[in-house]
């Protein structure tokens, strides 16, 4: 739960910073984009936590999604890979 309560989080930080500056302009797409993401993201570390048994591996492969996440997620906000 608290997994997905941090997604309900990430994508709601957006939308506040919205309301006070126009320094945040989202649009209907990039809410989609990051939602898509957020929410594959954690399926699949849902997937492997009800799946692997042994902690290890379950803590390092959801690492490791994570990092697959984040680097997309740079890589759509300013193209560190460009």
């Amino acid at each position: 739960m608290l997994g997905w309560g941090a997604v309900a989080l990430v994508m709601t930080a957006p939308l506040l910073a919205m309301q006070f500056t126009s320094e945040v302009n989202w649009t209907i797409t990039d809410f989609v984009f990051a939602g898509v993401l957020l929410i594959g993201g954690g399926a699949v570390i849902e997937l492997v936590a009800w799946r692997v048994r042994n902690p290890v591996i379950r803590i390092g492969f959801s690492l490791f999604v994570i990092a697959i996440v984040a680097l997309i997620w740079i890589e759509a906000a300013v193209g560190i890979f460009h």
